[in-house]
């Protein structure tokens, strides 16, 4: 007995209510169809199919084989597709989702590259700062920057991005420059997030310190932080590539050194499966290897 083929024919019957509609589409006749599935009732010593003249049931250990029989050729017909893909460039479209800011200096740069060696690729790059269910809303990778609470998604590290306390020197000169993480009490933050009850802002040094803040602005676009920020509206904590022209023009500068907030990590988030499509696949490598040589 070719047992594979006949937990095909069992799933088609079970699938279709009935042998003739069965055997169209496996290409068998009924009969043999028939004989497929006796000789695996015969085999696994138990009953899958109560038969009549007009109608074809399953029973309880019929039901219970076709949900794991329904397992055992979804993953047969998943790692024919993983080896397919592994074979060939990547094709069609690739939906990337990104946070605003991050995604216009960086990941679209990088896509473009990326777009440029696959030609036959097509992407859908959707930027927003909202929390994205990557599942729920299609995204083949999702760059999300911070801590990723949920641990049942399939996430890949691409690098560390540096966090840095950032004012104009026109609020310095009018607030006074703060000399340790207790100072910020007393100044006006530029917090990203969404406003509640209690912030606080985690920085580093000899210590750990844990800060109460009181914010001016509270945003989740690290860009309009930057831009009050350059504003002398307040002190904004924010990812330091966003600064790098201010500060080389001084409409920014830098505060308390030694104590700046710790590192924040970039992950890809992307299906979890065994088998990834080409163009994900080599897309996250092709990120992990540009961050990791050379990251802004």
């Amino acid at each position: 007995m070719d047992k594979l083929a006949a937990i095909r024919a069992f799933v088609s019957v079970a699938e279709e209510g009935g042998f003739t509609a069965a055997a169209q589409e496996l290409g068998l006749s009924k009969s043999a169809a028939s004989r497929q599935i006796a000789a695996l009732e015969e085999a696994l010593g138990a009953q899958l199919l109560k038969r009549s003249t007009r109608s074809v049931t399953l029973t309880d250990s019929g039901y219970a084989y076709l949900e794991r029989c329904r397992a055992v050729l979804g993953d047969l017909e998943e790692a024919d597709r993983a080896i397919a893909a592994l074979q060939n460039e990547p094709k069609g479209l690739l939906r990337i989702n990104a946070p605003m800011s991050f995604g216009i200096s960086h990941a679209a740069p990088a896509i473009a590259d990326f777009m440029n060696r696959y030609p036959d690729l097509q992407v859908a790059l959707i930027l927003n700062d909202r929390f994205v269910d990557p599942y729920d809303e299609g995204f083949d990778v999702t760059l999300r920057i911070g801590e990723l609470e949920d641990s049942s998604l399939a996430a890949r590290k691409l690098a560390q991005i540096e966090m840095g306390l950032f004012a104009s020197p026109s609020y310095v000169e009018k607030h006074g420059r703060p000399r340790g993480p207790d100072d910020l009490r007393s100044h006006w933050a530029l917090h990203y997030g969404r406003p509640t009850g209690q912030i606080e802002w985690a920085l580093r040094g000899g210590a750990s310190h844990s800060v109460p803040i009181r914010y001016r602005l509270c945003s989740n676009n690290g860009d309009a932080l930057r831009i009050a920020a350059a504003s002398g509206l307040g002190i904004a904590l924010i990812p330091a590539f966003l600064v790098r022209d201010e500060l080389r023009s001084g409409a920014l500068i830098a505060l308390l050194d030694g104590f700046e907030p710790r590192p924040i990590d970039l992950y890809a988030i992307y299906p979890p499966t065994r088998f990834l499509a080409a163009k994900v696949r080599l897309f996250i490598d092709f990120l992990a290897e540009r961050f990791a040589r050379a990251w802004p």
